[in-house]
């Protein structure tokens, strides 16, 4: 994968108070977007994880896998994860994102998104092991889902479309003020992978 094949249009700023979020359009092209989605849909250990939600365990409603270092243990919702190695797409992709963003990665979350109904919820990264100003990086691969944002004070919201190929990043205080969602759809629709790469601190995993 090629630096040169980045699309390098300005971002658009989604945010930029209690924290920052930004949009990077086509930050992969259409080719290379749709090639990975292919090779991770076959490629990538999935599983449907099963979270402690109000005293009651209910698996999600996509599927998930973690990989990064091994020191990058997560947790959320009373389930763990694990990281399983690299592949050698997803270290590439962490290269790159590491050097377009200028911060360290040592681990992704990857969700896929079956069809439209699957989704996630409203919530934060906020967990203690990211640290009290995490950078997150999104990448979104596939079919193009809305997101949704929200500040937790004001109830003020920022909805946009993420097709394939478009990066977001989050950083700052925005977890700690902000959430985020993914709403279920009744169109029919083509599978989404979302990678979200982060810095796991393994120093604070168990605080």
């Amino acid at each position: 994968m090629q630096r040169d094949l980045f699309a390098r249009s300005g971002p658009e700023v989604l945010v930029e108070h209690d924290g920052w979020a930004t949009l990077h359009r086509q930050w992969l092209p259409e080719v290379q977007a749709e090639r990975l989605l292919s090779i991770f849909s076959d490629q990538l250990v999935w599983q449907q994880t099963v979270l402690r939600m109000y005293g009651k365990s209910m698996p999600i409603p996509r599927l998930n896998a973690w990989y990064g270092e091994p020191s990058a243990h997560y947790r959320y919702s009373g389930a763990s994860f694990t990281p399983k190695p690299w592949t050698a797409e997803l270290h590439t992709l962490r290269c790159q994102l590491e050097d377009f963003c200028e911060c360290e990665f040592n681990s992704v979350l990857a969700n896929l998104y079956r069809d439209g109904r699957d989704s996630v919820a409203w919530h934060s990264d906020d967990e203690p092991e990211l640290g009290p100003e995490p950078t997150i990086a999104s990448l979104s691969l596939g079919q193009t889902r809305h997101f949704t944002l929200r500040h937790k004070t004001s109830r003020h919201t920022c909805r946009v479309a993420l097709a394939s190929g478009d990066l977001l990043l989050m950083g700052g205080r925005l977890q700690h003020h902000w959430q985020h969602q993914l709403v279920k759809s009744q169109r029919l629709l083509k599978p989404r992978i979302n990678l979200t790469f982060r810095l796991v601190k393994p120093s604070v995993k168990d605080s």
